[in-house]
């Protein structure tokens, strides 16, 4: 039996996979720091982008996007901070999200912004 970590990272590979399909570039996967962790960093055109990956079986419990809610981007933003300071990136960032329900994929660009 498949454990949560085990189908946590099948999910990443497969919203990576979509990425690279859609023309973007990964740069990172699970960049983690003692503030959070983000899943995928890539770059589409210019701009570098912090995908959180959520997965769920059904939308039963609330669906995956609805997951990542002000407590959860919060994290993100300060994650995607250090990640760009130790990096030094100048350039446009954005936040995306893939929701993985029932095998469907759905990507949300720009899905929230850093305050």
């Amino acid at each position: 039996m498949e454990t949560t970590r085990e189908a946590g990272a099948r999910f990443e590979l497969r919203a990576a996979e979509f990425l690279v399909e859609s023309g973007y570039r990964i740069l990172e996967r699970n960049f983690r720091t003692k503030l959070g962790e983000i899943d995928i960093v890539a770059k589409d055109g210019d701009t570098i982008v912090f995908v959180e990956v959520r997965a769920r079986a059904s939308g039963n419990f609330g669906g995956a996007l609805q997951s990542v809610g002000p407590l959860k981007q919060r994290k993100l933003i300060k994650t995607a901070i250090i990640f760009a300071q130790r990096m030094r990136l100048d350039c446009p960032m954005r936040f995306d999200v893939i929701s993985i329900e029932a095998g469907y994929i759905e990507h949300i660009p720009d899905a929230f912004q850093a305050y």
